[in-house]
């Protein structure tokens, strides 16, 4: 019998995490069937023993090479069979019964298409990752010349931040990001899941930006909640900032054409130059520094502006 939401995980590397997720997945069930999905993308630590040591209730999918983000979802979402899935990050702790909220919030409001929850930090504050405003040219040229840097959350200088909106009443937003997305299964179908292109970053707002363009408006449920470490599933700071900007530079190329596109990539290329110099005025390079990571992403640039091979078509 079809369950009402498959939560599917991708892993790597990811057993100092994916045991209190699960747990929490699990106790904070309270009136939805649901099955669980884990793809693990290759992982080098203790991630697949502890799964089949811990987790036996678990299917657990295992493609034998790193698919990346995209690809270990699709892969989860074909091995499951419910009325609606949902991408959880493996850093993710679900609290006061988020799933049952979410689907139930989807239940009474089918046009959006794309649902998200509201992510909080350990400590319990606001850690507003969860959704972003969607990209444009003028938030890219803002980011470009230091705008955003120098007034971060305020909703016209860094208007990608959505302000200092709390995520904590229903809005309608430009992206539902990947660590807590909630789909209608036949929605999820239509949009032909994530793109996947996209190895790692990108892909969620691609999705929701397809979305769009279908007809859905992708919003939060505030009610559900849980708390996301951000950052855990890449490797250092400049990894992660590489791999981000390789996918704000597919994005581009996939959703803009012409003199938008090249705009695009100017501005994005502009951004990083510009903070390259100016932490380098300020701060020390060594290893591991924000001067380091910044100057490391410039000297790159030529690698990440081309995107996840040279991205250059929507899959709608």
């Amino acid at each position: 019998m079809k369950s009402d939401v498959a939560v599917i995980i991708v892993t790597y590397n990811s057993e100092k995490e994916i045991g209190a997720c699960l747990e929490s997945v699990f106790a904070e069930c309270a009136s939805v069937s649901q099955e669980v999905v884990v793809v693990d993308n290759d992982s080098k630590d203790g991630t697949v023993a502890l799964l089949r040591e811990r987790f036996p209730q678990v299917k657990l999918v295992l493609p034998g090479k790193n698919l990346g983000f995209a690809g270990g979802v699709n892969l989860g979402v074909e091995n499951s069979n419910a009325e609606y899935v949902l991408l959880l990050n493996p850093d993710t702790v679900i609290v006061r019964n988020a799933i049952d909220k979410v689907v139930a919030f989807a239940r009474d409001r089918p046009q959006h298409g794309l649902y998200g929850g509201r992510t909080l930090t350990p400590e319990g504050d606001l850690e507003p990752s969860c959704c972003w405003g969607t990209p444009t040219l003028w938030s890219m040229f803002l980011f470009a010349f230091g705008l955003t840097t120098l007034a971060p959350r305020n909703r016209f200088l860094d208007p990608e931040s959505m302000g200092s909106w709390q995520r904590d009443t229903v809005r309608e937003v430009g992206v539902v990001t990947g660590c807590f997305l909630l789909a209608q299964r036949e929605v999820w179908d239509e949009l032909n899941g994530l793109d996947t292109r996209y190895f790692m970053y990108g892909e969620d707002a691609d999705l929701s930006m397809r979305a769009r363009l279908k007809g859905y408006s992708p919003v939060i449920c505030p009610e559900a909640e849980l708390i996301h470490e951000v950052g855990m599933s890449s490797e250092t700071p400049v990894h992660k900032t590489l791999l981000l900007y390789r996918g704000k530079a597919s994005l581009v190329r996939t959703h803009w054409k012409g003199l938008a596109q090249r705009a695009g990539l100017f501005f994005l290329a502009t951004g990083a130059g510009l903070r390259a110099f100016l932490t380098g005025i300020r701060g020390s390079s060594t290893k591991g520094s924000t001067a380091d990571r910044w100057k490391t992403v410039w000297e790159k640039r030529r690698e990440w502006l081309c995107g996840y091979e040279a991205v250059g078509g929507s899959t709608t």
